[in-house]
């Protein structure tokens, strides 16, 4: 699999943090990288249910006044 393109960005960081991290010989560029994806995993997850409310909701209110679907057959 090849590596994604990468681009040269320029940071400001709180300089104790800085330091701590380079003591650990922590990557900066993959700490960074690895915080921007959780980041924008949250966010998505964030607005997908906001888009969804509404039908989430609607589930939720049909199980509530019918029962689960199949449930009759579960074992547990």
């Amino acid at each position: 699999m090849s590596q994604p393109a990468r681009e040269s960005v320029k940071l400001r960081l709180d300089g104790e943090l800085l330091s701590l991290a380079c003591g650990l010989k922590i990557d900066l560029t993959l700490a960074a990288e690895d915080g921007i994806k959780q980041a924008v995993k949250a966010e998505r997850e964030r607005l997908w249910r906001i888009e969804n409310a509404d039908a989430i909701a609607a589930c939720n209110e049909y199980i509530e006044k019918n029962g689960l679907p199949l449930a009759k057959y579960r074992l547990f």
